[in-house]
């Protein structure tokens, strides 16, 4: 086994693919195969699945994984320590639900990682595609909610994957509306006083079912629904069709603009929002740190509620 197999390893289940890792390791594809082929006869397990649709890992090759990165951090470290070679490029992914304190972390982790190469990754996405990217290493951290609702299918989905749930904080639900809708200046308000109003939520593509929704109380019936894919969308169609969503009432106003308001939603419900990391890695040093600049961005954030 060497160092060299197991940066090919990392880089395979990277791309998800032999051929684009090939291209980016600049080696031809037999060559990785066959190193692959090697490392597993060497190792007594099968890393990756390959199908004609690609490849996936194994459980037993996301445990190997979880120690090559290690290995490999560590060696960068060493080389950068004794070595006096060129800073090596670090990697970091976080997928998440569309939550502006995840925004906040990440940003607050770019500013202050103090390196003069990165390759970084934040990808706010469906929720099905978040427990995915945890599971197949593409991301090591992932950000969402369950509740009594969902909790069941989702945490399903997680023990499958071989997923941990780690809760972050628990809130009370509240509507996003823009500040001038009729309703901005009530202390509270309830589901008939959204009836009106057009209904947002966020598509989840193929698992757009009630379960992975990203908003609580999906199984209502709406007279107006729009559905949409990404935050500054949402966040338009609010303040240009008073329209409203409903989620935690944790909204960043270093993010996002003050035209924006939370406002407490009277239901019976509750929000328990949480990231997943996989059982078998071991937290990077920067996984480590965003996961602290998160709890810090929320709770600077419900001090503000």
């Amino acid at each position: 086994m060497t160092l060299q197999q197991l940066k090919y390893v990392i880089e395979v289940a990277k791309s998800r693919s032999i051929n684009k890792a090939a291209q980016t390791l600049f080696i031809s594809q037999p060559s990785l195969s066959n190193a692959l082929s090697e490392l597993e006869a060497e190792v007594g397990i099968t890393i990756f699945f390959r199908s004609n649709k690609g490849i996936t890992i194994t459980p037993e090759g996301s445990e190997f994984l979880g120690y090559a990165r290690q290995v490999v951090e560590q060696s960068e470290l060493l080389e950068k320590r004794y070595m006096k070679t060129r800073s090596t490029q670090q990697h970091f992914s976080v997928s998440t639900q569309h939550y502006a304190f995840a925004v906040s972390a990440f940003v607050r982790l770019l500013k202050e990682y103090d390196r003069d190469e990165f390759d970084f990754t934040l990808r706010e996405t469906k929720t099905y595609e978040i427990i995915d990217d945890v599971k197949n290493l593409r991301s090591e951290i992932g950000v969402l909610y369950v509740n009594e609702f969902n909790q069941k299918v989702i945490k399903k989905f997680l023990r499958e994957g071989n997923l941990q749930f780690h809760e972050l904080f628990t809130a009370e639900p509240h509507v996003f509306i823009s500040s001038t809708n009729p309703l901005a200046k009530k202390e509270y308000v309830t589901l008939a006083d959204m009836e009106p109003y057009p209904y947002l939520s966020y598509e989840q593509g193929d698992y757009n079912s009630f379960y992975f929704s990203e908003e609580i109380l999906s199984t209502l019936s709406r007279p107006k629904n729009i559905r949409v894919t990404d935050r500054a969308t949402l966040f338009n169609l609010l303040i240009g069709l008073d329209g409203y969503t409903i989620s935690t009432g944790v909204i960043s106003h270093k993010l996002n603009s003050k035209d924006i308001i939370s406002v407490p939603l009277k239901v019976d419900e509750r929000i328990n929002v949480g990231y997943i990391t996989h059982k078998h890695v071991t937290h990077s040093t920067l996984a480590n740190i965003y996961i602290q600049y998160l709890k810090e961005s929320i709770q600077e954030e419900l001090n503000q509620l």
